[in-house]
């Protein structure tokens, strides 16, 4: 449901959201995996030689990451097509940008660790609101230097090795992010008794997202026990180096699929896998619950059908929280109320994701209201307006969605898509055939 507006003057990095005129038949590549191109990074800084990574990700995250890397002494040589990276010397006196990429600044202080002398970590302002304090516990716990150069637990902070980390049992509360636990296990095996990592919070987000580190590791012949729950042990030993190639960012896929569901008609992605850890691997299921219908071929390309009609839906997104802004913005165009549940850490995430759906929903005529750990969306006629993004790539993607039916969506800063999808702008208007 829809009611006429005027769109508001378009500022600079404002973009025009398109509205989808007809049903939708396009095919739409995907680049890799920003989750499991940073993971592939920083094992292969760790790893015993050289690595060549196939498929990886351009973007902002991924440049952050290897910066990182290369500023504690990995070679990273990104020209061309595949990656060619030499396993890092682990030099100190480095200061490193994580911008407001979460994997940056908590996978590589683990690391850093390893380092003779200091290392500083600093980010966008953005950045500076990210909890780490339990992984920065978690390295004080091991025997690590760590010194908080601003509010304590929070970014900018210096860590400080001795060129080895002892390792050993250590607990972490990672109830605001599963990754605390993943930052503690990519380095692990490279300590000197390995690392066991027990997380003693009432509630673990994103599990697959843990799921993903240890299948990684695994990939790279660590030895990994995850037989009891919420105990994760990684055995000393080396990170042994592996070419790989990258799967399709299936979290990124979501958008353009969902424009099947708004649009009606089909979009298919290729080279989505048969299975995998990636959370957005989800997708078919919860977009068959939505009202869509979901195949995947043998050659592995998932085609998303959908009617223009979206049914509402109580989901619990716990798992799968960075789905949260895709579904958000369905479920405003759906015909019935749907409620978003298990997600309350998504207020640490780029932008309190929570807070800005519901400003941004209520902004446009829609109604959303915050739950203590979700969301609850109730269909209304919706007119157009500016969509902030909050410096969020998730949040431009969900207003691009409502844009599919809602003229005059302006979508400010539609640039900061380019954390995790380069190019977002234009390959969705090459969906829509334009």
């Amino acid at each position: 449901m829809t009611v006429p507006s005027t769109s508001p003057a378009l500022l600079d990095g404002d973009w025009l959201a398109p509205t989808a005129d007809s049903p939708l038949d396009a095919t739409v590549v995907v680049p890799g995996s920003k989750s499991l191109t940073n993971r592939y990074l920083v094992l292969a800084a760790l790893a015993d030689g050289p690595v060549t990574l196939r498929g990886a990700l351009r973007s902002r995250d991924t440049t952050l990451m290897a910066d990182a890397l290369r500023a504690l002494g990995a070679g990273v040589d990104d020209a061309g097509s595949d990656w060619a990276i030499t396993p890092a010397t682990l030099t100190s006196g480095a200061e490193i940008d994580c911008g407001l990429a979460g994997t940056v600044m908590r996978f590589v202080p683990p690391v850093a660790a390893l380092a003779d002398g200091p290392v500083r970590f600093d980010g966008d302002e953005g950045a500076r609101v990210r909890p780490m304090e339990p992984v920065l516990r978690a390295l004080r716990a091991l025997g690590v230097g760590v010194e908080d150069d601003g509010e304590p637990g929070f970014l900018p902070f210096t860590i400080t090795g001795r060129g080895s980390v002892r390792g050993g049992h250590v607990d972490v509360d990672a109830s605001a992010s599963s990754q605390f636990v993943s930052a503690l296990l990519l380095a692990g095996a490279r300590y000197e008794q390995g690392i066991e990592v027990r997380h003693v919070g009432a509630t673990l987000p994103s599990l697959p997202h843990i799921e993903m580190t240890v299948a990684v590791l695994r990939e790279h012949g660590v030895e990994v026990d995850d037989s009891r729950p919420d105990i994760w042990r990684v055995t000393p030993g080396p990170v042994r180096a592996r070419d790989v190639v990258v799967e399709p960012d299936l979290s990124n896929a979501s958008p353009f699929l969902a424009a099947a569901l708004v649009a009606g008609g089909q979009v298919s992605v290729p080279g989505w896998p048969a299975s995998s850890t990636q959370p957005g691997a989800q997708v078919p299921e919860i977009f068959a619950r939505l009202g869509g219908e979901a195949t995947l071929s043998d050659d592995g390309v998932l085609t998303v059908r959908g009617t223009g009609q979206i049914h509402g839906a109580d989901l619990d997104l716990h798992d799968v929280g960075e789905l949260t802004p895709t579904i958000a913005a369905l479920a405003t165009l759906a015909d019935s109320p749907s409620r978003l549940r298990g997600i309350a850490h998504l207020r640490g995430h780029e932008t309190d994701r929570l807070a800005a759906l519901a400003t941004e929903i209520t902004r446009l005529g829609g109604q959303c209201e915050q739950t203590s750990d979700g969301l609850v969306i109730t269909p209304r006629p919706m007119h157009g307006g500016r969509w902030l993004t909050y410096h969020d790539h998730r949040m431009a993607t969900a207003g691009a969605i409502v844009g599919l039916r809602v003229p005059d969506v302006v979508v400010e800063n539609v640039a900061t898509t380019a954390k995790t999808l380069p190019d977002f702008a234009a390959q969705w208007q090459e969906m829509l055939g334009r």
